[in-house]
């Protein structure tokens, strides 16, 4: 028989969330699955808006941009199909804050204070366990650092979320460049490269820009450290040629919708439409829009963000309105740099599209 804790938790227990994602995983998920599981995912709001109230206050006046995502329901269906065996109630970032920072210093040193801060909630991983910083993903050349939080607190409004986690993400304004540009190209082809998925040609040109970007800018080398500089360019020009990898990125065009003093916004996306922004100044009303729009468009990709700013969105989820621009900045002077002389473009494309 559950215990009282376990009755209380979201979605009715951990073995409750567990079996329901396994159906999905299975394909054989009924109503009350799905209930179970928007339950259990709504629920991390609170465990959100905890830590973002913490960082918030943590980071005022430091310049660092902090922001918060809440993962979106197509995107944990897909990653219970990716991982053949994860259990979802273990499922570590469903509920997100990302930390932006001006370099690598800044970012260890915020980092060693924050595993310092005198609340309840448990750090659940080794220090370096997810420093990709230290040692980038092999074959993504992702880098970045990674803190799994388990929530814990004595209230008896926070006594239902006990046990739920949530990813706190650290990244400079680099690697945020080069990881906003991984998604874009998620959205805009019919590749993942964050996923290991399509054409290969895209995961190793994002890997080559990762080594380019970490070289020039920050001292520090990614996954391909064994490289020469030179070679390095050359790879990358042959594929950029290849691909019109650059000249896709600079054919995007980035939306300039009215923005707001609401801090929550749902972004509706939609092949060969604009992006649809909708925003809120509730943040439970944002949550309750989501479901009904999930509901009522279940093939359509819909995602609830928040940030203190509009412009802290923009900045945080440059990703989701299609903004490539800090990286291509980033890659032309890299190029640049690592070469010792300017690097010639091939012509621009007459039409953008979805690669093949």
């Amino acid at each position: 028989m559950a215990s009282q804790n376990e009755k209380k938790y979201p979605g009715g227990s951990k073995e409750r969330v567990r079996r329901a994602g396994n159906a999905v995983r299975e394909n054989k998920a009924t109503i009350e699955d799905y209930n179970v599981i928007e339950e259990w995912r709504a629920a991390h709001r609170a465990v959100l808006n905890t830590f973002q109230a913490i960082l918030r206050t943590r980071t005022r006046g430091t310049g660092i941009v902090v922001a918060q995502r809440h993962k979106r329901r197509n995107t944990i269906f897909g990653k219970l199909h990716r991982h053949k065996t994860m259990q979802l109630h273990r499922m570590d970032d469903v509920a997100g804050c990302r930390l932006i920072f001006e370099d690598i210093k800044k970012l260890y040193e915020f980092r060693e204070k924050f595993h310092k801060a005198k609340f309840r909630h448990k750090l659940r991983n080794e220090i370096d366990k997810y420093d990709y910083i230290k040692i980038p993903k092999v074959d993504t050349g992702y880098r970045g650092v990674h803190d799994v939080y388990e929530y814990d607190v004595n209230s008896q409004y926070g006594e239902n979320f006990k046990g739920l986690y949530i990813e706190i993400q650290y990244r400079t304004r680099y690697q945020h460049a080069w990881a906003t540009c991984v998604e874009v190209i998620g959205f805009i082809t019919e590749n993942q490269p964050k996923f290991n998925s399509g054409d290969k040609r895209y995961q190793k040109i994002l890997e080559i820009s990762s080594e380019i970007i970490a070289r020039s800018f920050e001292d520090r080398t990614s996954s391909m450290a064994e490289v020469k500089d030179d070679e390095l360019i050359k790879n990358f020009l042959a594929l950029d040629k290849e691909l019109g990898f650059m000249n896709l990125l600079r054919g995007l065009n980035s939306q300039e919708k009215e923005v707001s003093e609401y801090k929550n916004m749902i972004l509706i996306f939609s092949e060969g439409r604009a992006l649809n922004v909708k925003h809120f100044r509730d943040a439970t009303d944002a949550l309750r829009a989501l479901f009904d729009l999930e509901r009522e468009n279940p093939g359509q990709d819909i995602v609830l963000v928040r940030a203190d700013t509009t412009e802290e969105i923009r900045i945080a989820f440059k990703n989701y309105f299609s903004d490539a621009q800090d990286f291509i900045h980033l890659i032309d002077a890299g190029c640049e740099k690592l070469s010792h002389k300017k690097v010639m473009r091939p012509a621009k494309r007459q039409k953008l599209g979805k690669a093949m």
